[in-house]
């Protein structure tokens, strides 16, 4: 079957969901104006790597295509990683690992040292959460965790069907 591109739709489907993620943070960040804390923008980072190997993936011959979608893996399970961590701290089970989630230490006897040694732009700690829905006990956190293991498990649902089906048919 020359032409034939059977892992096409699954690498837009990737593709339409790492959009998607990234667009309700971008929305969450600048339309509501509700500042990301530093984990926030580490959840981000998967989301952007998973977009870059589906848009590749769908482009490419789909022998190369199916193996690479496989990279797309670690990056939705570091993401259910990040987010795990990220619930932790909000929980307060843990402390956040990065220092940018902690307090400023601010230093200096003077009142001019205290605030040159102040950062330059406020951060929002880690530990407090961002719940978009009210009523919902979910961070946004927890939701994009959530959503990572939900794109998972599609994936490997579709792998399993897509190999049933391209087994059937070339071999």
């Amino acid at each position: 079957m020359k032409g034939s591109h059977p892992s096409r739709p699954l690498a837009l489907f990737l593709a339409g969901a790492a959009l998607l993620a990234l667009g309700v943070v971008w929305y969450t960040q600048h339309v509501l104006q509700i500042m990301p804390c530093e984990l926030c923008l580490w959840e981000r980072w998967p989301w952007r790597l998973l977009l870059g190997t589906a848009i590749v993936a769908a482009v490419l011959p789909d022998k190369v295509a199916r193996q690479l979608l496989w990279l797309t893996v670690p990056f939705m399970v570091a993401d259910i990683g990040l987010a795990i961590c990220h619930v932790g701290v909000e929980w307060q089970w843990w402390p956040s690992p990065l220092p940018a989630c902690h307090a400023p230490h601010i230093s200096g006897h003077t009142m001019a040292e205290r605030l040159a040694s102040m950062p330059l732009l406020p951060s929002k700690p880690c530990d407090a959460g961002t719940y978009l829905v009210p009523g919902i006990p979910l961070s946004m956190a927890a939701m994009g965790g959530l959503y990572a293991a939900a794109v998972l498990w599609v994936f490997m649902v579709w792998r399993k069907k897509l190999e049933r089906v391209t087994r059937r048919i070339f071999h």
